[in-house]
């Protein structure tokens, strides 16, 4: 307990899922937590309360990552209320079109690819910015959860497949950027986990049946199981570990996109 106590994280899209469950567990271990949301505001002051209850500190902000006026705005409302930030998690994302590419509009390529890789660019800006202005790099944390479709790649998903591995290598750029300061940045890749994002499979028992069946572990993540991760990335234990992917599927991956 009190791994992260002194410290405070940003967790964008952290009214559900993965989010929810790294924002929980950040306020359980002693981080002062700013929850974000793009929509459903009553979910967001759920988590904030539910933190809240437990003895935490926690605030929720409406944010559009895809959106850089919305983000700078954002960081300016928590300098205000909170100074200075010690980790960043850019978690916020959204599923792909499922559209092949010569079906695909530029109106669907974007919306993927702002929210997805520039949002996690806007967020890392402007969280750099504020290191800047408080010279507080070192010990700081940007912690990136991309997906194992970073490295592997169906068809009918360029979009999201593309914004992925965007976010990988933009974390590996900004880890040497940011390595003399001992400031780290790392990516967490989950598999399949069963969250509201994967709803159309969860509802569905066959699809889940089958999902599971191609899985070596035989089931789906729980947001906990990469929460722990994020823990373990945000805490002064990883404080040697940067520009690294830490994957969390079960060992989906090693079977590759043809499982």
């Amino acid at each position: 307990m009190n791994t992260l106590k002194g410290k405070t994280a940003i967790v964008t899209g952290s009214s559900s899922g993965i989010g929810e469950a790294i924002a929980i567990l950040f306020a359980k271990e002693g981080a002062k937590v700013i929850i974000t949301y793009h929509s459903g505001p009553d979910r967001a002051e759920a988590v904030v309360e539910q933190i809240k209850k437990d003895g935490g500190v926690a605030k929720a902000y409406q944010l559009d990552v895809s959106n850089s006026d919305d983000v700078h705005q954002f960081f300016d409302n928590v300098d205000k209320d909170f100074g200075d930030i010690t980790i960043l998690v850019n978690n916020a994302g959204i599923n792909g079109s499922k559209t092949p590419v010569e079906d695909m509009s530029i109106e669907q390529f974007d919306k993927v690819v702002k929210t997805n890789l520039y949002g996690p660019f806007f967020c890392s800006r402007e969280f750099l910015h504020l290191k800047k202005k408080y010279k507080t790099y070192k010990g700081s944390r940007i912690i990136n959860v991309t997906s194992i479709h970073q490295y592997i790649n169906v068809p009918g998903n360029a979009d999201y497949n593309a914004s992925k591995s965007g976010m990988r290598n933009f974390a590996y750029t900004m880890a040497l950027e940011l390595a003399s300061r001992e400031m780290t940045v790392n990516n967490i890749a989950p598999g399949m986990i069963l969250t509201p994002i994967n709803e159309k499979v969860i509802d569905d028992p066959k699809k889940l049946e089958r999902a599971e069946s191609i899985i070596p572990f035989h089931r789906g993540g729980k947001p906990e199981e990469v929460a722990n991760v994020a823990l373990f990335l945000a805490s002064d234990a990883s404080s040697y570990v940067t520009g690294s992917t830490y994957t969390v599927d079960g060992a989906l991956s090693i079977l590759g996109p043809d499982a």
